[in-house]
C-alpha cells in the first residue's frame, strides 16, 4: 500500500452539506467522508449500479447511503448493511502532522 497526500488539513477539502468530499489520488476519484470527527475514504461509485456516492448521504448510524437505490454501506469496512450483498471499496485514512493521507 502507498500513502497519498490529500490535503494539508481536512478543512481544505470541499465537504458538501452531506459531509462527503471528492478527491483524486493516483488519477482515481475517491470520496472522503467526515463522521463524528473521523475521516473515511471509499469508492466514488456504488458497486451495485454505479451511483455517485458523493451524491448520497451519511445516515444517523454512520453508514454511507447510495443516492440511486438507498443501499447502505459501513464506511469502515465497506460491508453492505442493508442486506443486498455488495461491498463498497474502502481505503484507510490517516490524519498526520503533514496532512490528510489515503492509502491505495
Amino acid at each position: 500500500m502507498t500513502w497519498h497526500w490529500i490535503a494539508a488539513h481536512p478543512n481544505e477539502l470541499t465537504f458538501a452539506s452531506n459531509h462527503i468530499a471528492v478527491v483524486e489520488a493516483e488519477g482515481k476519484k475517491l470520496c472522503i467522508a467526515r463522521y463524528k470527527d473521523t475521516y473515511y475514504s471509499f469508492a466514488y461509485k456504488c458497486p451495485h449500479a454505479s451511483g455517485i456516492m458523493a451524491d448520497g448521504f451519511i445516515d444517523a448510524l454512520g453508514h454511507v447511503v447510495c443516492p440511486l437505490h438507498r443501499y447502505r454501506f459501513n464506511m469502515q469496512n465497506g460491508r453492505n448493511v442493508s442486506g443486498e450483498g455488495y461491498f463498497l471499496k474502502t481505503y484507510p485514512v490517516e490524519l498526520r502532522e503533514e496532512g490528510l493521507f489515503v492509502g491505495l
